[in-house]
């Protein structure tokens, strides 16, 4: 018997401070999304931080943040996070400039 699960997406808007600018953050960021099946956005900000949406189950945002805090030279302090509603034809990851 097949039974589908709901699963519960979700879309946060995280806000990376610390060493996360010309460390390859934004190229990471993508790759890990990819690779766990997030979808949404990430680009760098003037204040030296980084913004990024992200949309998945809470394990693919989970392991896209774990893959980010393994990075080589990234060194995040802190992340402000907040909550949006789920953008339903997102199907992709990408990195704005």
């Amino acid at each position: 018997m097949n039974e589908r699960l709901d699963v519960k997406m979700l879309r946060q808007r995280i806000v990376f401070h610390g060493w996360v600018q010309g460390v390859g953050f934004r190229y990471w960021a993508r790759h890990a999304a990819g690779l766990y099946g997030a979808t949404g956005w990430v680009r760098n900000n003037p204040d030296t931080t980084v913004t990024m949406e992200i949309q998945g189950t809470r394990e693919q945002i989970d392991n896209v943040i774990n893959a980010l805090e393994r990075g080589r030279f990234i060194n995040i302090d802190y992340m402000d996070v907040i909550d949006l509603p789920v953008i339903e034809t997102e199907r992709s990851f990408r990195t704005l400039v």
